[in-house]
């Protein structure tokens, strides 16, 4: 795989939410048309998502993206022009049921919800857990049938502590079972320890033939620091957390602004 010489990578990976997405959710015509450039110069682009692949897909199709995208945090590789999972890696539940009481020892009660696994994976509310809207419908369930199905996430939610705060509290407590990521605002998971967005780029990109050293990378949430660690250039977006932007190569403009859009020009001249 070869990319023109007028643009120097051979992978773009972006971010969904708060990177490729605007705020009202759409992609502007202007990085559909920095997008389409680079991919007609050669290079590919992959999605990379916390979003699991239920809440990904109409994306996918409404930017006719038939490639293959990252969802979960890493946990699944999916090909969307054949619409099934390449990988899945799912969280074990007895694991997690364990590092959710180690933290609440430290914190008080949880408010919890879980993704399901699958293609067809459902959002499972526990009680009090605050819902944000979003594509797909989360259900109102019983904190024990929280734990029916394989999940490859757990959302946590705390009355008092800020997103930073219950971070920092769930890493301390649980570290050493589970991953722990801040993905957006009100939105902190745990994940099997050791997976993160560069986990599902790394084999993402391995089967496109491309290494790390070829690969940019756009975020905005702590959620993608393993990505940029991976990556060869990480970019983080004017709307980026603190903690992604002191560990980017660059800072460009914000998801509202096509800040995606301003730095692929530059690279494609």
């Amino acid at each position: 795989m070869s990319a023109a010489p007028s643009f120097p990578y051979l992978l773009v990976a972006t971010d969904l939410d708060g990177t490729l997405l605007r705020p009202d959710d759409t992609v502007s015509g202007r990085t559909r048309e920095a997008l389409a450039a680079v991919t007609a110069a050669g290079a590919a682009h992959i999605i990379v998502t916390g979003r699991a692949v239920p809440w990904t897909r109409h994306v996918l199709t409404d930017l006719e993206y038939d490639g293959l995208a990252v969802c979960g945090q890493g946990a699944q590789v999916y090909h969307a022009g054949e619409g099934r999972l390449l990988t899945s890696v799912t969280l074990d539940r007895q694991l997690a049921r364990l590092a959710v009481a180690k933290i609440e020892a430290d914190t008080g009660g949880l408010h919890l919800a879980v993704s399901q696994d699958g293609i067809e994976g459902k959002i499972l509310a526990g009680p009090g857990y605050h819902l944000q809207e979003g594509p797909l419908p989360a259900l109102r369930v019983g904190t024990d049938e929280l734990w029916t199905e394989p999940v490859n996430k757990v959302y946590l939610q705390h009355p008092r502590l800020t997103d930073d705060q219950l971070t920092l509290a769930a890493r301390q407590a649980a570290g050493d079972l589970v991953g722990v990521t801040m993905a957006g605002e009100g939105v902190v998971e745990l994940l099997p320890l050791g997976l993160s967005k560069a986990t599902g780029l790394s084999l993402a990109a391995r089967r496109l033939g491309v290494t790390a050293n070829r690969t940019i990378a756009f975020g905005d949430m702590p959620n993608d620091v393993p990505m940029f660690g991976w990556a060869a250039y990480g970019v983080a977006m004017a709307n980026a957390h603190e903690e992604l932007k002191a560990v980017s190569d660059e800072i460009t403009l914000s998801n509202a602004e096509d800040g995606i859009a301003v730095v692929l020009e530059r690279l494609l001249g």
